[in-house]
């Protein structure tokens, strides 16, 4: 029996989670592997900070340093977060040659490409499981189970606290802010929850997603995003009535866009990544993904339409992620292996980010207007000008406001055409506030 010796970087939460972890399962793991994981020290910013599984004092320091540079550590977990020392932490094993194990999505979106090069320049790797929809297995589904796919399309529900919102807005008729800030006395979503609503979390995952589905690196500017704080119980009450459920949705795809001669030169590499709230069919099984969980439906060309569905954070969920890790990281350490499967192979060079002006698809849009003859023909004429269809209408009665809801739903149109003629549109004297447009998916 073979013994490899662990250091953790980071005994909060999540670290804290893969202790207990280990406490409970490890010789189910070692019984599995034939590998006995030993952990050897925990680096903490505090000795006695709170957290929600103890660790013994024994195993605690305060000098990540330690942990890393001890020749009897084998392999590092990095549970810090954060884009800067993380990185210093990641770097500094890297280069000792010891695999580190990572749930920072934050620092693989903004340095993933920085170290994988690292990695493979000092024949070590880097394991990240844990780092996009906690508990899920994504990450090892897209790098091992569909190596002989072409991942045609990739939905991602990646941010539960988005989803819990939303979620609640449709089955209690809620506002967003008033479930907000019940999320936020649950726990669900920070005091300061921007990274969350305004979907720059579901930014980090979708790009990690993206580079590792189409083979090159993809950066978080290039990465479109809204986030849902705009989303009204309107807009939720009226996508209903028209048979659908709004998500904040991860995009990656291979979609249509403008038929310009460089788009066509480029066409076999091209990829839509987007993130942004998103009608989808209440009859696909993402819509009935609610509250804190994730889900991520993937379409492969061989494999065709699969679906990932769990825990997408928390202590557990990401420890069982991380657990996953180590012990593909000590059977390659085992074996002498060490790179079994790269963690990253940029095999399309070539490839490029979609504008999200030249993304076509159907749009759902609500305009508030005074509800006077001639108004629909006013903006019927003014998509008419842009090529844009119009394939249904609802326009409930008029209140005593003298205002009513006009909901178009749209033929598919490019992004740029659309955001023009909206603009146009929100000019007009009869349109009272600024249009609301939302993005369509039927995901057939």
């Amino acid at each position: 029996m073979q013994q490899v010796n662990l250091g953790i970087i980071g005994g909060g939460t999540v670290g804290s989670g893969v202790y207990n972890a280990l406490r409970i399962n490890g010789d189910l793991v070692t019984s599995r592997i034939g590998v006995n994981i030993v952990l050897r020290k925990v680096a903490v910013k505090a000795v006695d900070e709170p957290r929600p599984y103890s660790i013994p004092k024994s195993l605690l320091t305060t000098d990540w340093q330690s942990v890393v540079n001890d020749p009897k550590v084998h392999m590092v977990v990095e549970l810090v977060g954060g884009t800067t020392i993380a990185r210093t932490m990641v770097l500094t094993a890297i280069k000792l040659g010891k695999p580190v194990i990572t749930a920072n999505k934050a620092l693989l979106s903004a340095h993933g490409e920085e170290l994988f090069a690292a990695a493979k320049a000092h024949g070590t790797n880097l394991y990240y499981e844990a780092s996009v929809c906690g508990g899920i297995p994504i990450i090892k589904a897209i790098r091992e189970g569909f190596v002989g796919n072409r991942i045609t399309e990739l939905y991602g529900i990646v941010n539960g606290t988005c989803n819990y919102i939303l979620t609640r807005m449709k089955l209690e008729g809620a506002e967003f802010a008033d479930v907000l800030r019940d999320a936020q006395a649950q726990g669900y979503a920070e005091a300061e929850p921007s990274l969350d609503v305004d979907g720059f979390d579901a930014q980090h995952k979708i790009g990690i997603l993206a580079s590792l589905a189409h083979g090159f690196w993809v950066r978080p500017n290039q990465i479109y995003v809204e986030g849902i704080r705009s989303i009204t119980r309107t807009d939720i009450q009226f996508a209903s009535q028209l048979g659908y459920t709004i998500k904040l949705l991860g995009i990656i795809k291979s979609c249509k866009t403008v038929s310009t001669s460089a788009a066509r030169a480029k066409s076999a590499s091209r990829i839509q990544v987007s993130v942004y709230p998103t009608l989808i069919p209440n009859t696909h099984v993402l819509a009935n993904v609610n509250h804190v969980f994730n889900a991520a439906f993937v379409r492969g060309d061989i494999v065709g339409d699969t679906l990932f569905y769990g825990r997408g954070a928390g202590k557990d969920a990401t420890a069982s992620a991380v657990l996953s890790d180590l012990a593909d990281a000590a059977l390659d350490l085992k074996f002498g292996t060490k790179t079994r499967v790269p963690p990253f192979v940029p095999h399309q060079p070539q490839g490029s980010v979609v504008p999200i002006s030249d993304v076509v698809c159907r749009y759902f849009v609500r305009l508030n207007v005074i509800d006077i003859p001639g108004v629909l023909a006013k903006i019927t004429r003014i998509l008419g000008d842009a090529s844009i269809g119009i394939s249904s209408v609802i326009q409930p009665e008029s209140s005593q406001s003298g205002t009513v809801p006009l909901i178009l739903m749209l033929h598919e149109a490019p992004n740029g055409a659309v955001t023009r003629a909206m603009k146009k549109i929100s000019a007009l004297k009869v349109v009272k506030t600024e249009p609301v447009v939302l993005r369509v998916e039927d995901l057939q």
